[in-house]
């Protein structure tokens, strides 16, 4: 039987497309290919993507409003929230440091909310 093998896009809607889309290459790193989208490939891309869904009256995406929220994996947490900050973005006070690692939000130029996930070491 066939079988769903990994997350092959995340689509969203947004007021300004293009400019969004420089903000997250610009500020998070996020490839910009010609096309206008971001495609992730190379050795930095191991690790593991979650597929999950969470109840209607969550409050975790923030404004009740948004429909889905972006988790990025990266590498240097700390380093990509003072860059954040450095751009003007509203970072979340809050952080939660889990056996999965560290994670940390904050809201693009839209207003979405975003969550940062630092995983855990392999080592540890």
């Amino acid at each position: 039987m066939g079988k769903v093998v990994g997350l092959g896009g995340v689509f969203l809607r947004a007021r300004a497309p293009k400019e969004l889309h420089q903000w997250y290459h610009d500020h998070l790193g996020v490839p910009l290919s010609e096309y206008g989208q971001a495609v992730f490939e190379g050795p930095e891309t191991h690790g593991q993507t979650v597929f999950t869904f969470f109840p209607q009256e969550t409050e975790y995406f923030g404004s009740k409003e948004q429909p889905a929220m972006l988790n990025f994996r990266v590498d240097k947490i700390d380093e990509v929230l003072e860059r954040l900050g450095a751009a003007g973005a509203w970072i979340d006070p809050k952080r939660d440091d889990s056996p999965y690692g560290r994670f940390a939000w904050f809201r693009d130029p839209e207003g979405n909310r975003v969550e940062l996930w630092e995983p855990a070491s392999e080592d540890a």
